[in-house]
């Protein structure tokens, strides 16, 4: 169950934060919905998707070596 939540909120972050990224990239303002609350700046995002990419990926190998 821990390993589902951590995979999730990673590939939450990882999609807020390739949305933010994207949208300041090639657009005039961030996509998604984080960019309503806060002014993160575009490293931020890149960040918050590395970490999203990280947490993701923890929690998918986690998965599946609880399965194996």
């Amino acid at each position: 169950m821990k390993n589902e939540v951590i995979a999730v909120i990673g590939w939450i972050a990882l999609v807020q934060g390739g949305l933010g990224a994207g949208g300041q990239i090639f657009g005039d303002n961030a996509w998604g919905l984080l960019q309503k609350w806060w002014d993160i700046p575009t490293a931020g995002y890149i960040v918050l998707a590395l970490a999203g990419i990280a947490l993701a990926l923890w929690g998918e190998t986690a998965k599946k070596r609880a399965k194996a």
